[in-house]
């Protein structure tokens, strides 16, 4: 029988600080987690999902695994009118007897303590600070996460999560939703492979943030509270944060983002794509050191209108080539609209006309590759001594017959690859040890580089040196940031 979700946090032992009604971990221990027989369904059986953020991002987490025939049994979202459009779109897909029987809720405690013993899995499309408390609780109940990008908020909560996700053995998959593609695989292969040698330098840049940020967000978010409408739980929409005054059309529904408090800003947003490519192809591992050389728009409330953040991977061994030593790597972050400049990349000039509004340049000792999306689905390469990029699917140095195929393609999309996992079907990949390609083993370590990223954007023009087995910065200011506040109620 599984443990309601008051009785397990019973004894977890956080150290922990009272503060303004809530917590702050005091250092990098976590709470004690016990395993737990995970609730994996066979081949044909439905899965149980219960929904954590129904509308936006969550609507097109959750309703392809609906349209492919799994039960949604329980809706939680703090809008109670998206709650409506939810049993809306399940009354229209299955009949108004099937949506009457849907439990609704705008408190995911409420939802696991009542639905936790019959639920196989969860989607969790909330703002970013609810994505570790909701996903967290359910994993200990042994229930499998498809959790929206980015994973987490902060870096305390995604070692947090990757220790309970191994302890209780549940299957996790993060939303981005470009590893499913095959021009990304692809263009993984290339990589890992050594198409383009030793790489030792990386720029990726996004248009993002298109919410507001910087001073004007700030600005918004202060005065005296707004009427709460009555579609809207405000207490739970502000959960584990500190509570703060509701502003009408500052917060709800997607202008969080850019708040500290309730998102991760552009990195957040963004990097689980964009960064994709190289992190998967060059194997990239743990980030040692971080500092944010640009910034306009900088407060003590919301991310930065624009930034740029240099973020230093150490050398590895590669897992692909054995015996392999890949270099360290300089990966170079843009966002606000700022670009790399267009002298480092003449062939992408010349073919393209200039510098793509989003992308990635890799640039290795034998030619560069740069994607041109969000997802990495599309690359143009050049060799060494190439005037002009080529489209990577009609490069001979790409073709088959010199790059080899070997990274499985996905059958269907990530979601429905998580059905599969969590009825344990599929491809088993070599990079997660798992049936999701974007299982804990990816999505952790390349999440933690982001989010040192973030805490670069707090504590600006300053090196910061960072420890990852111990968690640590060699900056007070950064480490102060390494936790989430928690407030009393919301410990999990």
């Amino acid at each position: 029988m599984q443990t309601s979700r008051r009785s397990f946090l019973k004894g977890m032992g956080i150290a922990t600080a009272a503060a303004a009604g809530g917590v702050f971990a005091q250092d990098t221990r976590y709470p004690s987690v016990s395993s737990v027989a995970p609730h994996f369904a066979d081949k044909n059986e439905k899965l149980n999902i219960g929904v954590v953020g129904v509308c936006g991002k969550g609507w097109s987490d959750w309703t392809p695994m609906f349209n492919h025939g799994e039960n949604i049994v329980a809706l939680c979202d703090c809008d109670r009118n998206h709650i409506k459009q939810g049993l809306e779109e399940i009354a229209k897909k299955r009949g108004r007897d099937y949506a009457a029987k849907v439990k609704t809720y705008t408190d995911y405690r409420k939802m696991l303590d009542a639905c936790g013993k019959i639920l196989h899995a969860v989607t969790v499309s909330t703002p970013d600070h609810m994505h570790a408390p909701a996903a967290i609780t359910a994993m200990r109940m042994g229930i499998s996460a498809y959790v929206q990008k980015p994973l987490v908020r902060t870096i305390w909560e995604a070692n947090y999560f990757a220790k309970v996700a191994k302890t209780c053995g549940v299957v996790t998959q993060m939303g981005n939703q470009g590893s499913d593609g095959g021009g990304l695989r692809r263009n993984v292969e290339l990589l890992q492979m050594g198409l383009l040698g030793d790489v030792k330098e990386v720029h990726v840049w996004t248009n993002r943030p298109v919410w507001p940020q910087g001073l004007g967000a700030k600005k918004a978010a202060a005065g005296a509270a707004d009427d709460i409408p009555d579609n809207l739980d405000w207490e739970a929409f502000v959960g584990p944060a500190k509570m703060r005054n509701f502003k009408n059309g500052v917060f709800h529904t997607f202008k969080w983002r850019g708040f500290y408090d309730f998102g991760a800003g552009a990195f957040g947003d963004m990097a689980c794509h964009t960064m994709n490519v190289p992190f998967r192809g060059l194997e990239l591992g743990k980030v040692t050191h971080a500092v944010c050389t640009k910034i306009e728009g900088f407060n003590d409330d919301a991310y930065p209108d624009k930034s740029i953040v240099e973020l230093t991977y150490a050398a590895r061994e590669s897992r692909v080539r054995p015996g392999v030593t890949l270099p360290a790597v300089k990966l170079y972050w843009y966002d606000g609209n700022l670009k790399p400049s267009p002298d480092l990349m003449p062939q992408v000039i010349a073919e393209l006309g200039g510098v793509p509004n989003t992308g990635c340049l890799i640039i290795g000792s034998k030619g560069i590759m740069c994607s041109t999306n969000d997802y990495g689905q599309e690359a143009f390469v050049a060799m060494k001594g190439e005037a002009k990029v080529l489209n990577a699917n009609a490069h001979p140095a790409c073709a088959e017959s010199a790059i080899k195929t070997f990274i499985p393609r996905c059958r269907s999309n990530n979601y429905i690859e998580f059905v599969d996992a969590v009825k344990g079907q599929g491809n088993r990949y070599e990079e997660t040890h798992s049936l999701c390609y974007a299982d804990r083993e990816h999505s952790v370590p390349m999440l933690e580089a982001m989010l040192v990223g973030c805490v670069a954007q707090r504590v600006p023009n300053t090196a910061l040196k960072w420890d990852s087995a111990n968690q640590l910065f060699d900056n007070a200011a950064a480490n102060r940031l390494v936790r989430p506040y928690i407030r009393k109620g919301y410990e999990f």
